[in-house]
């Protein structure tokens, strides 16, 4: 894929789906430890949310990280907002923030 093709997969992704987790693996089969657990706090709280496998192209995978300029997949958005990693992630969702920003952007939490 090229660089603006990559771009582009990476900007309708994010504006078409309000919660985006880029991963390794999918959210039934995840290829990290970090990535399940991203998954698995989302699925906790009964957020819906679109997984896209990183791994299924090293140009994908490459592209996300300097889209965001975050080194690290796994990456979450929500409403076409980066909100971080997996370490990011956890202190958020440990400390309730993670919880407040989704309530805060629209997202139903489920749980």
């Amino acid at each position: 894929m090229t660089n603006n093709a990559v771009l582009n997969q990476i900007e309708a992704e994010i504006a078409t789906n309000d919660v985006v987790l880029f991963m390794k693996g999918t959210p039934k089969f995840p290829q990290c430890g970090f990535s399940a657990g991203v998954a698995e706090m989302l699925s906790q709280l009964g957020v819906p949310f679109n997984g896209v496998d990183a791994l299924q192209d090293d140009s994908l995978r490459q592209g996300i990280k300097a889209f965001s300029n975050w080194p690290t997949v796994p990456q979450l958005y929500v409403k076409g907002e980066f909100v971080g990693g997996y370490d990011i992630v956890c202190e958020m969702y440990q400390s309730g923030e993670l919880q407040e920003v989704l309530k805060g952007k629209g997202v139903e939490l489920s749980k």
